[in-house]
């Protein structure tokens, strides 16, 4: 029921107001009680009407996007790598189907993986079967070839496609770059042909060998290798780590699955009992939390105490670096320094909020028993987060399908590569075709040009607008990801006010009032969804822009640029987080009385400033007791699955797999567990907001007469009066 404007008709002076009418006449009669008042209003009309139209012609617009991209774009251009003409390798039904691996004749010509990745080295690039597995020089090729020709069929495989002349001079070979002047043991590494590191005595070598030369008899060194090749050992030790992690998956996952089961169900129990002993369970969570920070921390003392004279053990954690062996750091002083320090401080927060709180914490709870309540009377609310999940990932998908498509549209573009920075013809554009008939190979500025392949784009408007189109394309997917979530929070709103302004309770609750929020949303308020969605949006995108213009500006030594940069992400940051908070409670308002986006985020705003002090500490306090109790589900089943992959468990120990890392099947169990106990506890968050703001508003709109009674339940109306008789 839409709120009424209150006229002041008494000449009594402001001195003479009590607080809830100097608050009426600031700010406007709230919600008068009305008898027939059963939840949100029923009759509604759309709200937003031109916003609702901008958003289902921009969406028109994404799937027609999505389409042409489809049309023009070819995945397969970013998910395989390409050679100097274009050509996918691996490619079906091509010369290079059999040839799934990218070859590159320079190597050292590279200065980066990321140059690799990208195709961007200067240097002919080939598909090839295999990657090079020993050393050798077109040289020693030559050499060999007249006594044994298998070293020449060898060879052959890494020059370019139909050139088989071994006799030719090795000056002409590397000027028309027909074969590369060496090989080395390469291994393939995301299908691209990388140097085979190892390691040998603690010395970095290529098959056992720290110096090599090449075909011009130039020495080189695995150094140059690994600078060439900059951080290409750390990606193989990553690309180990990760086959030992798939395989520790492959023989847990049957576990891992029955822990996020155990998850589920100490979850689904959680539920039940916090609906028939909210306050005992949640201030049995707050003591056993207490209690555990407690003694993590005597433990902490009494490991840092027995390591004190341990020799080692002083090294300093930037020392050591990233381990895989978690071990590692058990071993030294300043970890456990780190976590008694950790745990010191959130055990002196958390005391002294609830010394000094209490009595907001009493309330709290009895907010978060009477979102047990209507939880148990609208059960169907637990699982609508499913819904939710299955349109973000549809949103998710489409974005990246369109953003793959939009990058790999147009056709091939060659790009001249010189290994002379000063070459004026450098990036510009040329054919393969004829490029040795020009004079650009052979000018003095450009030797050893050659026209490789650069990206995929075109001459047409739409190949010319592709970056606006890729910025299009996030924006709309920021927009309909907002919109998800905002759908998702106005639907449970409105199905939990209809529970909090019955009368009697449960038998004036409509039937089906989840599904009635969601439709009621649907059809009436897309356009203020649709509103609070795109501001969001907006903001989120800058916030975007200015992360890719940081990392930009890495390079430049530019302090005050620096500064200003972290100042707008900052200022953006904030614009964020107040937007989100402001769009939630709008939604809530939207959902109950059905006016537009702006009324309803003003008029909750002012309720929040009216109960500020409820809203900086219920709320807050209420966030807490949810973490906490997320808290303690995922620590207790990841407890019970640490025991259980360390063998602590004496009659389940010959059924633990054996595994090369513990923590990868324990870490999947803790973090599935938090993320189905957020899923669930994420509905009582949106229950307590929304009870929140009735509260607030049933305080303001009856006084608890006959004539105005409150909605509220008589155990919340308990501690409210005990609260404002202690103050």
């Amino acid at each position: 029921m839409p709120p009424q404007r209150y006229t002041a008709s008494s000449s009594a002076t402001v001195q003479s107001e009590s607080p809830a009418a100097a608050a009426a006449r600031y700010y406007g009669e709230p919600h008068k009680f009305d008898p027939s008042f059963r939840g949100p209003v029923p009759r509604r009309s759309c709200t937003d009407v031109l916003c609702c139209l901008i958003f289902i012609i921009v969406i028109l617009s994404y799937v027609a996007l999505g389409i042409v991209a489809w049309l023009h774009g070819d995945h397969r251009k970013i998910l395989h790598p390409t050679d100097s003409y274009g050509h996918f390798c691996g490619q079906k039904e091509t010369s290079n189907a059999e040839k799934p691996i990218l070859f590159y004749f320079n190597i050292l010509k590279c200065a980066s993986p990321a140059v690799l990745i990208n195709l961007q080295c200067s240097t002919t690039q080939m598909c090839v079967s295999q990657c090079p597995d020993k050393f050798a020089t077109y040289t020693d090729m030559q050499l060999q070839h007249s006594i044994n020709k298998s070293h020449w069929e060898y060879y052959k495989q890494f020059c370019k496609t139909g050139f088989n002349n071994p006799d030719k001079p090795m000056s002409e070979v590397l000027r028309d770059e027909d074969c590369p002047s060496m090989i080395i043991p390469s291994k393939p590494f995301l299908q691209r042909c990388l140097p085979d590191f190892n390691t040998l005595n603690g010395t970095v070598t290529v098959a056992n060998r720290t110096r090599f030369i090449d075909a011009l008899e130039i020495p080189h060194s695995v150094t140059e290798l690994q600078q060439a090749a900059r951080g290409i050992t750390g990606l193989v030790d990553t690309k180990e780590m990760s086959m030992k992690i798939m395989e520790d998956y492959a023989k847990s996952w049957v576990w891992i699955l029955i822990g996020l089961l155990l998850s589920l169900a100490v979850n689904l129990v959680f539920i039940l009992l916090l609906r028939f002993t909210a306050g005992l369970l949640l201030w049995s969570i707050i003591i056993t939390v207490i209690l555990l920070l407690a003694y993590g921390m005597w433990y902490c003392y009494t490991e840092y105490s027995q390591l004190k004279d341990r020799p080692g053990s002083d090294v300093a954690l930037t020392d050591v670096g990233l381990q895989t062996d978690l071990h590692v750091y058990l071993h030294l002083r300043q970890t456990w320094v780190i976590l008694m320090a950790s745990l010191g401080v959130t055990e002196t927060i958390i005391l002294v909020m609830f010394i000094f709180l209490r009595r907001r914490v009493r309330v709290a709870i009895a907010l978060l028993r009477e979102a047990s309540k209507a939880i148990g009377h609208i059960m169907s609310t637990l699982f609508f987060p499913v819904l939710i999940f299955l349109l973000l990932t549809v949103c998710i998908s489409y974005w990246a399908v369109t953003a793959i498509h939009l990058a790999s549209s147009g056709e091939a573009i060659y790009k001249v590569m010189s290994p002379d920075v000063t070459c004026p013809y450098a990036n510009n554009t040329c054919r393969p075709e004829t490029f040795n008939r020009t004079n650009i190979s052979t000018s003095a500025l450009c030797i050893g040009s050659q026209c490789l392949f650069a990206f995929y784009g075109g001459e047409t408007s739409y190949h010319h607008h592709l970056f606006l189109l890729q910025l299009f394309n996030l924006l709309v997917f920021l927009w309909l990801l907002n919109f998800s979530l905002a759908l998702g929070q106005c639907s449970l709103a409105g199905a939990f006010a209809s529970y909090y302004w019955a009368q009697r309770k449960p038998q004036d609750i409509p039937p089906c009032p989840l599904f009635s929020s969601f439709s009621r949303t649907i059809r009436y308020h897309t356009g203020s969804l649709a509103f609070g969605a795109l501001i969001l949006s907006i903001v989120q995108l800058l916030r975007i822009i200015l992360e890719y213009l940081e990392q930009k500006l890495k390079g430049a030594n530019n302090s005050l640029s620096r500064f200003m940069m972290c100042c707008l992400k900052c200022c953006f940051w904030c614009l964020e987080k107040f937007i989100r908070y402001l769009n939630h409670n709008a939604y809530i308002m939207v959902a109950i009385y059905g006016k537009n986006f702006c009324t309803s985020a003003r008029e909750a705003f002012f309720l929040l400033m009216r109960n500020v002090v409820r809203v900086a500490v219920l709320d807050r306090v209420t966030d807490l007791l949810l973490f906490l109790g997320k808290v303690v589900i995922a620590g207790g089943v990841g407890v019970c699955a640490f025991f259980f992959f360390t063998r602590k468990i004496s009659f389940a120990q010959e059924e633990v797999p054996n595994l090369n890392y513990y923590w990868v099947p324990l870490l999947t169990v803790v973090i599935g567990a938090y993320l189905i106990a957020h899923g669930f506890f994420t509905v009582y968050a949106m229950c307590v907001d929304t009870l929140f703001l009735c509260f607030c508003d049933d305080l303001e709109r009856n006084d608890g007469s006959l004539e105005k009674p409150f909605h509220m339940s008589p155990e919340l109306h308990r501690i409210l009066e005990k609260t404002r008789q202690q103050r």
